[in-house]
């Protein structure tokens, strides 16, 4: 009587451990149910805002083509793609985008020469010159005439395609390969404006106060500025391309009506700027059209979040191509 007890006993512990076991295998399984549900609908918001993102670019450029269409000589601040940052709502969401001009700004890539390679020498090529005025007249603390021309020798030897350094404040391969964590010159253009932490003598200061100042044409040394899109706050730009005062570029700059000038003629026409000794190679750097535009957008649907930066260009036919796409926040 006592064996057949305990062996109902052992029977009844086996079923127990059997049932419990079974609890925890159905727990498990439940618990990883739910995670693929919630990873499929992860997976569907983040495709979903995707797409919604990708819909700002497709807007972006109708935008762009009908401000052009309406006014083909000039691209200035008083037409519609210039209307700053935008936010739609959308379903179980919204999309924020806002188009910016690259040729408002300095090209950081004009350093680079058409043949590859830095220009070694006395004469400094006129964009290598407007890059380092620029950077001193941004007053960054600790930054002189001196700094200056280091950041732009070492700017200008991560673009070059050769390995002689372009001055005493330049740096390439065996500079770089030296260093904790080794890495090489990229002898190519820039893809952005963040690659200038891995080049020498660029602080986070330095490049926090350029940034607002400079942008990054992917695979192009163009250095053309739109005199209609400079932002009326930033006459540093003039100061640093015509070697004119900061309170003559504030000036040039309020004189421009919404239109802007119809051409770059009119621009250097002004009483601030005939007064000045402008060079005729100066005055290449400007111009009244631009072709490269900037889109940020940032898309959200329930709960999921996409970032997209797009740089697109304009043929003369204006037809618009996408040149570059970033994903996520710069």
């Amino acid at each position: 009587m006592i064996s057949v007890n305990r062996q109902k006993g052992v029977a009844l512990i086996t079923v127990m451990l059997i049932v419990a076991l079974i609890a925890i295998l159905a727990t498990q399984m439940t618990a990883r149910l739910q995670l693929q549900m919630q990873r499929t609908t992860n997976i569907g918001s983040n495709q979903q805002a995707y797409w919604y993102a990708m819909g700002a670019e497709a807007f972006a450029k109708r935008v762009l083509i009908q401000s052009l269409e309406d006014d083909a000589e000039v691209t200035h601040l008083g037409q519609m793609w210039a209307q700053g940052e935008n936010t739609f709502p959308v379903a179980f969401g919204q999309i924020t985008g806002e188009i910016t001009d690259l040729q408002s700004c300095f090209n950081l890539n004009a350093l680079r020469t058409d043949d590859g390679s830095s220009v070694k020498g006395a004469t400094k090529p006129i964009a290598r010159k407007a890059f380092e005025e620029l950077l001193i007249a941004l007053s960054i603390e600790s930054v002189g005439s001196f700094e200056a021309e280091s950041m732009a020798d070492a700017l200008s030897d991560w673009l070059d395609t050769d390995e002689s350094i372009t001055g005493s404040g330049g740096a390439e391969d065996s500079d770089y390969a030296a260093k904790e964590f080794p890495y090489l010159t990229a002898n190519h253009y820039l893809a952005s404006i963040g690659e200038l932490r891995v080049i020498e003598h660029f602080s986070v200061e330095v490049i926090n106060k350029l940034k607002d100042y400079v942008c990054v044409l992917p695979g192009s040394n163009l250095n053309m500025v739109n005199i209609n899109t400079i932002a009326q706050d930033k006459p540093e730009i003039l100061v640093a391309m015509l070697g004119i005062s900061q309170n003559d570029a504030s000036q040039a700059l309020s004189a421009r009506e919404e239109e802007g000038f119809k051409s770059v003629d009119d621009f250097f026409a002004l009483p601030e700027l005939s007064k000045a000794q402008i060079s005729a190679d100066q005055k290449q750097q400007f111009a009244v059209k631009s072709e490269y535009f900037k889109l940020k957008a940032t898309a959200s649907f329930n709960n999921s979040y996409f970032a997209l930066n797009t740089i697109m260009q304009v043929d003369n036919k204006n037809n618009i191509s996408v040149i570059s796409r970033i994903i996520g926040r710069e």
